[in-house]
């Protein structure tokens, strides 16, 4: 295991060079154990935080974006289109149960909600194009899937829908979209199921890419600061949302960070993923540990139990 000091937080490498494109981090407290996926090789990992066992299932597809939990076991993930059931970890069973997007299309990040209901969002699939700011824009949407199976769609024309999260009572939405690099909020009807009145709460576009990034996976504290991986700025970023403001900033020594989760027995512990693909060789030397997978303690913050589906 690699230890990096930088201030009061500690940085681990817990699992070295494991992915090419890790992304999707839950953290299940049921069995102290991450999942997570990597992107374009269609797999999903798993590292028990306890016994550090590492493993790892293939999706027989292209594209993984989400790995979690269900409410009648197993596991919703998602194949590159369509959202699908993987039966357990153990057997691997795949089965598609809905078909959500174009075959020129991806879905990305996705999580659940407090009523067990999966937010989902889609892009182009830029499987060989390194550069996210160059994929075709406006093919985006972001979906939600119930216990039964049906697909809505809330919002569409966005470029990569990407991280999301809510604010403990429900009534705020976060979310992604990664090439205007804007963090939204919308107001939040968890009754109903639908988003409204959208607004702006950060706004990377002012600021040159080695700085801030592209904003991409994104989680939430119990104070309400939000936690946004910066992908191609090497760093996760604690947002006040009221202000729009960077209070606290965490470095990491590979530029493309992609999410980040809470985990931990107490949820004090920062999983972040990151990605190595398309890199060249020259950068893959100056950051080796590009495609880790890694964990910050000492923040003095938490985050709090990751819903699972209710499906």
């Amino acid at each position: 295991m690699v230890d990096i000091h930088i201030m009061s937080e500690k940085i681990e490498v817990v699992v070295k060079n494991c992915v090419q494109n890790g992304e999707g981090p839950y953290f299940d407290d049921t069995t102290q154990s991450l999942y997570y996926v990597d992107l374009f090789a269609g797999d999903v990992h798993k590292y028990n935080t306890v016994t550090r066992n590492h493993s790892r299932q293939n999706l027989d597809c292209s594209v993984a974006s989400v790995i979690i939990p269900r409410q009648k076991g197993g596991f919703l993930v998602s194949q590159r289109t369509d959202l699908a059931i993987l039966d357990s970890w153990d057997n691997g069973k795949v089965t598609s149960i809905a078909k959500v997007e174009a075959d020129a299309n991806m879905l990305n990040d996705g999580k659940v909600d407090a009523s067990g209901k999966l937010w989902i969002g889609s892009c182009f699939c830029g499987k060989d194009i390194p550069d996210p700011s160059k994929w075709p824009k406006g093919q985006g949407s972001l979906y939600s899937l119930e216990a039964n199976g049906s697909v809505k769609k809330h919002i569409s024309n966005l470029n990569i829908s990407n991280g999301m999260d809510w604010t403990d009572d429900n009534s705020v939405m976060y979310f992604i979209d990664s090439i205007p690099r804007q963090v939204w909020a919308f107001d939040f009807d968890i009754k109903a199921g639908n988003i409204s009145n959208q607004r702006t709460v950060a706004d990377f576009s002012s600021t040159e890419i080695p700085d801030m990034g592209f904003p991409d996976g994104m989680t939430i504290d119990t104070e309400g600061k939000l936690w946004v991986a910066c992908f191609d700025a090497g760093k996760v970023v604690r947002l006040d949302p009221e202000t729009g403001k960077v209070i606290r900033t965490v470095k990491f020594p590979c530029e493309k960070i992609t999410s980040c989760c809470f985990g931990g027995k107490d949820f004090t512990d920062l999983y972040v993923t990151s990605s190595q693909f398309l890199m060249t060789p020259a950068q893959l030397e100056k950051t080796p540990l590009a495609g880790s997978i890694f964990k910050v303690t000492g923040l003095g913050v938490r985050g709090r139990k990751a819903n699972i589906f209710s499906g």
